[in-house]
């Protein structure tokens, strides 16, 4: 199992902090066909083989997603791609 864990400074209000997250959130349901709902601040995902949650406080957004045994093996790739869209939607 590999955990990834990214976290991005931000300057944006807590709606415009939600807005970014859910393009991110658009992003992972598209490209990987996760299901996502929100708890209060809190928008969790999950598939088959991926779990995981972004956490908006102020001024910080917070990923952290596990992936199974199959999909450990692409943990590189989906790191930096997570770590690309976070810095593209939440970095002013």
């Amino acid at each position: 199992m590999a955990d990834i864990h990214i976290v991005q400074a931000h300057s944006l209000s807590q709606e415009q902090a939600r807005q970014a997250a859910e393009n991110v959130a658009g992003k992972l349901a598209r490209d990987y066909q996760l299901a996502c709902v929100w708890e209060g601040d809190t928008l969790r995902f999950q598939r088959s083989g991926v779990t995981g949650e972004l956490v908006l406080s102020d001024g910080r957004a917070e990923i952290d997603v596990r992936l199974g045994f199959l999909m450990g093996a692409f943990a590189p790739v989906i790191e930096a791609k997570l770590a690309s869209s976070m810095k593209k939607v939440f970095a002013a």
